[in-house]
């Protein structure tokens, strides 16, 4: 290493003004700006500001209070963004490790982002490589599981090339820098993930759809309503102008809108009391619709490290104690740092050893072996049979097979009085035991996967790792059908992969574009598909997935693509997740009705005062009134009760059956409302209260009846509402409502209407049950 010098200051300086420097390229979270932008430049928005603005002014302050609505949902969607963005760049910011380069002949430590084109790096055991780079000198072993999803370690010595987004589990190496930036493999594959992904959110596609075709025909109906106001009814044009306004301002489900934001947000804060943190809100509901999961192996299913499950001592000379001190002495001087090493010394290396090292060989993936010789106690060897015995015990090779089906890894343990010689193995070594090991199977694994069995959703396993291996741990861990297994690498072509989709349950040494492509072929054929992983190589299928989960001890690309990261990368958070996704349809299934059928009258209602010679009889205020009390508070109420009932129907359609049906029946009150006091010639504030308060006890008996069965929670809510518009109307009737008192036969009008219409929608009830 003496004689290497890497490049100068000079060389450095050149290659940065040439742009060939590793400027970091990995998939980034939103900005504030465009977070702040996506949040405000909406649809929805742009249409109520207006409506706003054209009341102000006209002077009529009182009738923008909608705008609440608008505001608190910005509110609310900014900062969700804006939290889940400071805490994934804090976690990104932990992680970034420093290069450490040779320049000028002398070792420095640089942030990965300083590296050049042709860099001298010095890698050691543990360190993540960040640039692509030749191996100039040394030898190591490189654990890439995060780069191909298989997690044995990959053997490299000099001349090999080794890429970035790996990291050093043994030995050390100096390389030189071959690719930067973009150029570097990781890069290859993040790069197909930095696309925005489209929101897979039934109930935000839904209200979206809404939204676009109600702003559609607010410009038309706003237009011919105001000129029918102004030149039919001839009613001035500042009064033209607010009730017009209060007819489209009512088609708009803003308070919906409001709702979902709100409830979504709750759920976000009740997760991260489970370690999971949110980045997308919409994607708690599609977790909850997810029929098929795709899930890792390593580090989902099994907590990524070994364990020795066995001890089989197989030596006539040696009894078992004298096996077990021997692998005790040999675990405390093993420096290796892979799977089955760290197992061995997880379970007999906790001490200190008492024997005196003479010589330790680490392993390689090469030589498939490791040996440390002791002065005056021989050498051990421990490692794979066939490597280290030139002559074959039939026996043993079927025991080793044996455990090797159940998906075991077996190690040979053995012993020679000779000492190495140039890194070879002494003549004549002595079998002493097998060591069997085993993936460590996370211990809420079992349950977790029971629990999505019982939902009915249908678990996949996708792993970079031998099939037989994944499939034996997939059967102990309780997936259903994990004997249902293929090797990927057979699968060479898309037709392959489409068919294998659907037909088989654990998938082995699968690429990253063969993840991506199963994703895609299992959305093809209708499933709603969630996807787990942790690695750079799982990125692409995250992206594709309609619901991605990332374990924080991933990669940072991984996070950053995946709509949840779990915090303490534990996968029992999964049900909680899907239950909180249940509770938000469910819930807001029955108030979204509530709202829809403000919607649906508000649409009539303009409809019908298009066409007959009647003014429109509210004001914007009267709808807020209405909304806020009859619809707003106790939707909120009933949004946050437990509902963990499995979801069922299409949102729209659920929803629409019941709020079209209320809507019609609250349109007929109006208009009788509307016709009576034309009959008896009532004065226009008689007509707006007696349609107020038709609306709106209409509106109050529609959540009466979604309130059932009472509970004590819904009877004080329905009692609240009732006592709150009566204190309201009375106290502020005529003064910021522009209401009037009613004679009594107009009370027995509103009472008899009533009456009518909660027989007739109890008629339609129970002809459609």
């Amino acid at each position: 290493m003496e004689n290497i010098k890497g490049l100068s200051i000079k060389e450095v300086e050149k290659r940065k003004k040439e742009g060939l420097i590793n400027i970091g390229t990995t998939v980034k979270t939103n900005s504030f700006k465009v977070i702040v932008l996506k949040n405000i430049c909406t649809l929805f928005n742009l249409v109520n500001t207006l409506l706003a603005v054209g009341l102000l002014l006209l002077g009529s302050v009182k009738n923008i209070m909608f705008m609440g609505v608008v505001f608190w949902n910005i509110i609310i969607g900014i900062v969700q963004e804006v939290r889940a963005k400071i805490i994934i760049d804090r976690l990104s910011i932990l992680n970034a490790p420093n290069a450490r380069v040779i320049r000028d002949g002398e070792r420095s430590e640089i942030p990965l982002d300083e590296i050049v084109l042709g860099d001298v790096c010095v890698l050691e055991s543990g360190n993540q490589i960040c640039a692509d780079g030749i191996i100039l000198e040394g030898e190591c072993e490189v654990n890439e599981s995060l780069l191909t999803g298989e997690s044995d370690p990959v053997y490299k010595k000099k001349g090999d090339e080794i890429l970035s987004g790996s990291f050093l589990v043994s030995g050390n190496v100096v390389t030189e820098v071959i690719h930067v930036g973009e150029d570097n493999y990781v890069n290859s594959i993040t790069n197909g993930a930095k696309y925005t992904k489209k929101i897979n959110s039934e109930i935000y596609n839904s209200c979206k759809m809404i939204v676009k075709i109600v702003s559609c025909c607010i410009a038309p109906v706003f237009a011919l309503l105001m000129c029918k106001q102004l030149f039919i009814s001839k009613i001035g044009f500042r009064d033209a102008f607010i009730a017009t306004t209060a007819s489209v301002i009512g088609m708009i489900p803003s308070g919906l809108i409001l709702l979902i934001s709100m409830v979504l947000a709750l759920s976000v804060i009740r997760l991260s009391k489970y370690k999971t943190l949110v980045q997308d809100m919409y994607c708690i509901e599609t977790l909850a619709r997810v029929d098929v999961l795709c899930l890792d192996k390593t580090g989902t299913i099994t907590e990524g490290r070994m364990k020795v499950e066995d001890i089989i001592s197989v030596s006539d000379k040696y009894s078992e104690e004298q096996v077990k001190n021997a692998l005790t002495e040999f675990a405390c001087a093993n420096k290796d740092n892979n799977p089955t090493s760290n197992a061995i010394k997880e379970a007999y290396g906790k001490g200190s050893g008492t024997w005196k090292i003479h010589e330790i060989i680490g392993f390689s993936s090469e030589k498939k072996w490791s040996l440390t010789a002791f002065e005056e106690k021989g050498s051990y060897i421990a490692g794979a049979y066939e490597f280290i015995f030139d002559k074959k015990d039939n026996d043993v090779i079927e025991r080793i097979e044996e455990y090797q089906k159940k998906g075991r890894r077996v190690l040979a343990f053995a012993r020679t009085d000779g000492l190495p010689t140039a890194k070879e193995l002494p003549p004549a070594p002595e079998l002493l035991a097998l060591i069997v090991i085993s993936d460590v199977i996370r211990e809420e694994a079992r349950a977790t996967l029971e629990y999505f069995r019982k939902q009915n959703v249908d678990v996949k396993i996708i792993s970079g790792d031998n099939m037989v291996t994944v499939s034996n741990v997939a059967k102990e861990a309780g997936v259903d059908n994990a004997d249902i297994c293929v090797d990927a690498t057979t699968l060479d072509t898309d037709e392959k992969v489409e068919e294998a989709a659907e037909k088989y349950t654990v998938f082995g040494r699968v690429t990253p574009s063969q993840k991506l492509k199963l994703v895609k072929a299992l959305r093809k054929k209708g499933h709603t598909v969630g996807m787990t992983g942790d690695g750079v190589n799982d990125v692409l299928a995250l992206k594709e997935a309609d619901c991605s989960i990332a374990m924080q001890s991933g990669s940072d690309a991984a996070r950053n693509v995946s709509n949840f990261v779990l915090m303490d990368s534990n996968f029992a958070s999964m049900p909680k997740i899907l239950a909180e996704g249940r509770r938000n349809i469910n819930n807001l299934q029955r108030s979204a009705s509530l709202f829809l059928t403000k919607t649906t009258y508000s649409i009539l209602l303009a409809v019908i005062f298009l066409i007959i010679p009647l003014r429109y009889p509210f004001e914007p205020i009267h709808l807020t009134l209405v909304s806020s009390l009859a619809i707003g508070i106790p939707s909120f109420v009933l949004a946050l009760e437990a509902n963990y009932n499995i979801v069922r129907g299409r949102f729209l359609k659920n929803v629409l059956r019941i709020a079209v049906p209320a809507g019609v029946i609250i349109v007929l009150n109006i208009i009788a409302a509307e016709v009576f006091g034309m009959i008896i010639k009532a004065s226009q504030k008689e007509i707006t209260t007696m349609a107020l308060f038709v609306m709106a006890c209409a509106s109050i008996a529609e959540l009466f009846r979604l309130c059932r069965p009472f509970t004590s929670l819904r009877g004080f809510l329905i009692a609240c509402i009732c006592a709150i518009f009566c204190g309201v109307v009375f106290m502020f009737g005529e003064t910021l409502f522009t209401l009037t008192d009613l004679s009594g036969g107009k009370w027995s009008f509103v009472f008899i209407a009533l009456a009518v219409t909660f027989v007739i929608r109890n008629i339609y009830i129970k002809r459609k049950a």
